[in-house]
């Protein structure tokens, strides 16, 4: 087979814009084979580029010589046709494709590449096997739904770029080659070949720098940075990400929140989607004591504390804890399960939790008994005011409610919250198990679909049992509190200080964080000396920084939130590999390339490296 050459042939259109309007015009189309069907003196080709689909015929009686052509097409050819538009007959409209009406009729042919047989068809709508997508993914990202992920990832980017433009914040680009500092994951270093034993981290957040740029008078800084983390991955995580990455000068916390639900209305409209802002702000420890968990799901009921409804007489005849709380919840309609699946239910619950000191309460057994059956009635009533429950609870809805167990009161003595996250873990497993069946998790497109929080209030400092000492709970640059600072919180108090940081959450999904900076060089140093740093080693590893700070330095603020977290949502993908072109697998493998790979000894000489194998 001879392959041909375009000839000064140039495409006039794509195979996603002909309507019934171009019927009688002459054009030229390119692009690959999607299907091709052959009826003997007719052949049809469906021809696909990024913007769709054209059916072409190559009519016999019309040109032998394209016809020819034709019968030599396979799948995933890349071709060219001259000819002209026609409007298919009756009954044979496809109303499947946008192009369905009309149809080309090919004059001329020309086949400009020959594809091998490939792994599997990108016309195929789902292919299940992830790794053989991965390898071959530059036949993977033809596919139509693929390809809109990426025009949609493209015109979230423009619409993020442009509000935050028209809102007066400059985009400036910082280093991928800087030094290595704590963000909380390990960082990828760079062995430098000039500065033996020395070297560059790659940033996994432009945080010094863009504090840096606040005290260079910028004021307003945008980013569509590229990061970069160490760290096990999981659906929602890879090892280098894209993140809308902004500062401002003379904060407030509400003034960060202004521009970020204001771009994110912009995004969310891209892909058809109003959103209402001011979105739903809530504290860190109302957080935990309503949903269990720092990025709530609130498509879902909250948790209920149930714990004055269970008088210290009731506790005692249910062997219940008598000085800890009672959680309820419920799963909208995931209640229709026989009595063999409610007690296999309980005691996975009690498998769940066999470990910590929790059981559950079967409220519909509880109905049964006639001493135990008012208490039974005002539990339902009691989760039936949860306003998620817009209709109270009904019968096919499934109730929980989680006790502690007696003898078990020395973990709520360590950590108060320790029943609410854990039940709260619960409530997400059982809600994922019955997703299904509730409904609540199926997107329509709506703006009731997503719902956004703000969580605010994080706490300043975590506890780390391992080494017995408080660890910042975010980087070392977030501010306290103010009435923290001044109440002496920090040297005698940590648990209870709070951080002026905040996380934006959407579905359960934490798209972003941030905080109010520490701006004055005497608090910063508190921190480090707080966190068990030396002055001497603070100014070891962030000197720059610390004598930025003594030249008049403003307040400033900012967030950073994962740009392929939001277009993964608003995809209705399951995993960031969906919308991100050329991704890792789970073991940080590019398959594609084959990545990472052995490098000669040679490179490792010039490097100063050499392996040394772990004994």
């Amino acid at each position: 087979m001879t392959l041909d050459f375009l000839g000064g042939l140039e495409r006039t259109h794509t195979c996603g814009v002909l309507r019934v309007d171009n019927a009688g015009q002459d054009v030229v189309l390119m692009g690959w084979v999607n299907r091709r069907r052959d009826h003997g003196n007719l052949i049809f080709l469906d021809v696909r580029d990024r913007t769709g689909i054209t059916q072409v015929v190559l009519d016999k009686e019309v040109s032998n010589a394209a016809h020819e052509k034709a019968e030599a097409a396979r799948s995933e050819y890349v071709v060219a046709v001259k000819g002209r538009v026609r409007r298919r007959g009756t009954g044979l409209e496809n109303p499947n494709m946008a192009t369905g009406a009309i149809e080309v009729v090919a004059r001329e042919m020309l086949l400009l590449n020959e594809a091998k047989t490939p792994p599997f068809s990108p016309a195929e709508d789902a292919i299940a096997n992830e790794e053989v997508r991965l390898k071959y993914r530059y036949l993977d990202l033809r596919r139509s739904e693929m390809q809109d992920n990426f025009a949609l990832r493209h015109r979230v980017a423009q619409a993020i770029r442009g509000y935050l433009s028209d809102n007066g914040f400059l985009e400036i680009e910082t280093p991928f080659m800087t030094r290595s500092t704590p963000e909380g994951a390990r960082d990828y270093l760079v062995p430098s070949r000039v500065h033996p034993g020395h070297f560059y981290a790659l940033p996994q957040s432009p945080q010094i720098f863009k504090q840096i740029l606040m005290i260079s008078g910028f004021d307003r800084y945008f980013q569509v940075a590229r990061c970069f983390r160490d760290e096990d991955l999981r659906a929602d995580r890879q090892p280098e990400f894209t993140q809308i990455d902004l500062e401002m000068t003379f904060p407030t916390q509400d003034a960060v929140f202004r521009v970020v639900e204001g771009f994110l209305t912009a995004a969310f409209r891209t892909a058809g989607i109003e959103l209402t802002a001011p979105f739903v702000q809530m504290t860190y420890d109302e957080a935990i004591h309503r949903y269990g968990i720092d990025k709530p799901d609130m498509r879902l009921p909250a948790l209920t504390e149930l714990t004055d409804e269970l008088t210290p007489e009731l506790r005692e005849q249910l062997k219940i804890e008598q000085k800890l709380p009672v959680l309820g919840f419920v799963i909208p309609k995931a209640g229709g399960l026989s009595g063999t699946q409610r007690r296999a239910l309980v005691d996975d619950i009690r498998k769940e939790f066999g470990d910590c000191g929790l059981d559950s309460l079967d409220v519909a057994r509880l109905k049964t008994n006639p001493a135990f059956a008012p208490l039974a009635d005002v539990i339902e009533s009691r989760l039936a005011a949860e306003p998620t429950l817009e209709n109270g609870v009904a019968d096919d809805d499934l109730i929980i409610v989680i006790t502690p167990k007696l003898g078990t009161p020395e973990k709520w003595n360590y950590d108060p919250q320790w029943i609410y996250k854990r039940v709260g873990a619960l409530r997400l497993t059982l809600a994922q198990k019955f997703a299904d069946q509730h409904g609540r998790f199926t997107k329509t497109g709506t703006e009731a679909d997503y719902r956004f929080l703000w969580v605010t209030d994080f706490p300043m400092y975590e506890w780390d049992e391992e080494t017995r000492t408080w660890v910042a709970a975010h980087h070392p640059f977030t501010s306290p509190h103010e009435d923290d600072i001044k109440s002496g919180k920090l040297t005698n108090d940590k648990g209870a200080v709070r951080a002026l940081a905040y996380d934006i959450v959407l579905n359960g999904t934490e798209l972003g964080s941030g905080s109010i900076r520490i701006h004055r060089q005497d608090v910063q140093a508190e921190i480090f000396r707080s966190l068990g740093m030396s002055d001497a080693e603070a100014k070891e590893r962030f000197g720059f920084f610390l004598d930025a700070l003594e030249y008049g330095t403003p307040p400033h603020g900012g967030i950073a939130l994962g740009l392929d977290r939001i277009v993964m949502i608003l995809a209705g993908a399951q995993s960031l590999r969906e919308v991100i072109a050329f991704p890792k697998t789970a073991k940080a493998i590019d398959l594609m390339v084959d990545a990472p790979t052995p490098v000669s000894e040679q490179q490792m000489k010039e490097l100063h490296l050499k392996i040394v194998s772990r004994s």
